[in-house]
């Protein structure tokens, strides 16, 4: 009954002219919702996972995302970016690109950029390629400078090289 054409235009359309119009605009709206769902193709970055103040975790975990730790781990942590929380204690090695201690760690730290800011405890070695530690951070352990932190095998000690030598010879 009604066209969009009336609607548009102040003078009163012919009576064939109005469907034409209407079929014309229907195939124009069909291809907005396709151009409206690529940008939502691209997929965004998902939020930090968060182990809340009253959760124990015993085991490993690893992601290629973030993690929020406020509660307890006893265990490995591996991920892109750690956050420990101010009341969060791990126990275990860590391994992520970023590292960010505002609580307790007891074990091994390996980070592109690892900070310790002034409520951190930290008990362990710490292996990176970038530090920063604010005053008031507790730490006991050693801190090594290193190019790949994040690879295991550049931290071993050189004495399992030797037994590693005479295998790579023979073959």
């Amino acid at each position: 009954m009604f066209s969009k054409s009336r609607t548009n235009e102040p003078g009163a359309a012919k009576p064939g002219e109005g469907d034409k119009t209407s079929m014309s605009d229907a195939p124009a709206a069909a291809a907005k919702p396709a151009m409206d769902s690529k940008p939502s193709a691209t997929k965004a970055k998902p939020p930090a996972s968060v182990i809340s103040s009253d959760l124990t975790i015993t085991g490993n975990i690893k992601t290629s995302g973030d993690i929020q730790v406020e509660g307890t781990v006893e265990g490995d942590i591996r991920a892109h970016l750690l956050t420990v929380g101010e009341g969060a204690t791990v126990k275990g090695e860590i391994v992520a690109d970023d590292v960010i201690v505002n609580g307790r760690i007891v074990g091994r730290v390996r980070g592109l950029k690892v900070r310790l800011t002034s409520t951190a405890r930290v008990e362990g070695d710490i292996i990176h390629k970038t530090i920063a530690i604010e005053s008031g951070a507790h730490f006991e352990g050693s801190v090594q400078r290193q190019d790949d932190p994040l690879n295991a095998n550049a931290s071993k000690p050189v004495a399992g090289a030797p037994a590693a030598k005479p295998a790579a010879a023979g073959g």
